[in-house]
């Protein structure tokens, strides 16, 4: 039987903490020791009891904490137990919210790190895109635009516009930018808002601007040219700052709902006008 917080950790205060987080701690240390990964199951709830020699009601908890990280996907029942999961970028999104609400943070420091970012970001994905790719990066470009039959309406042109982004993010093979970006995306969906004083004209004016700038960049990433992508992506990224800028584009100090959670790809929201904002 496994002892629990065994170890020098344990020596130093882990004691202190509630059996069912110090049972949490010991799958942690269970996943990385065995390199479990998405889809992989734990050990049975029955299993686990034994293990640690705690009540069913411990190992529950303990299991739904995990679940609460994301980390893993609980069923019940005799056989039941833990599902490994991938930890959602909604579920980051949302503690990253949680830490930030309480930060000053501004319309500025979002665009200052997307003008650092997205260039790496699109130039590093172009000999990865797929024509696949391709042929979404396109059908977001014929969503906004206005001259295409296919556009569609302003709030989802914006949501179009991110999603460009998020398919150039998906497409880079280094993890950690494509995560700081893909966390940015979420942020100005669901937390950059412009006020009433924002008239459609402006809007409609951001969005040409942004089909522009993404049906150049498209060209220049079928061509294999990357460098001309980055140069594309920092001028673009350089444009949006002025358009948000002068479209006086906030970020909405708020908590992030569970409700919430399951929404991606969500549009930039507008407190008073139907049209949407950035990409």
């Amino acid at each position: 039987m496994a002892t629990l917080g065994a170890g020098k950790t344990a020596s130093i205060g882990i004691r202190k903490q509630k059996r069912a987080d110090l049972v949490a701690e010991e799958l942690k240390r269970l996943i990385t020791q065995r390199n479990l990964k998405p889809g992989d199951k734990l050990p049975q709830e029955v299993k686990l009891q034994e293990t640690f020699g705690v009540s069913k009601g411990t190992i529950r908890e303990a299991l739904k904490s995990l679940e609460v990280q994301g980390l893993v996907s609980v069923s019940t029942g005799p056989a039941g137990g833990g599902t490994i999961v991938e930890v959602p970028l909604d579920r980051t999104f949302q503690l990253m919210q949680n830490y930030l609400f309480f930060k000053d943070i501004g319309i500025a420091d979002v665009y200052t790190v997307r003008r650092l970012l997205e260039p790496e970001l699109a130039a590093g994905a172009v000999p990865h895109l797929t024509e696949d790719d391709f042929r979404a990066l396109e059908h977001t470009i014929d969503l906004c635009d206005p001259a295409s039959t296919k556009a569609a309406a302003p709030l989802d042109q914006r949501q179009e516009d991110l999603s460009f982004h998020d398919i150039l993010a998906a497409a880079n093979p280094n993890p950690m930018l494509r995560f700081c970006c893909e966390l940015i995306n979420e942020m100005i969906r669901q937390l950059v808002v412009f006020g009433n004083e924002t008239s459609s004209k402006d809007h409609a004016k951001f969005g040409a601007s942004n089909v522009k700038f993404h049906r150049q960049i498209l060209d220049a990433a079928r061509a294999r040219d990357a460098e001309t992508v980055r140069e594309l992506m920092s001028t673009h990224m350089e444009d949006c700052t002025h358009h948000v800028t002068r479209m006086k584009g906030r970020v909405h100090g708020r908590l992030v709902l569970d409700s919430e959670m399951p929404r991606r790809n969500r549009p930039l929201i507008d407190e008073h006008d139907d049209s949407g904002g950035d990409a």
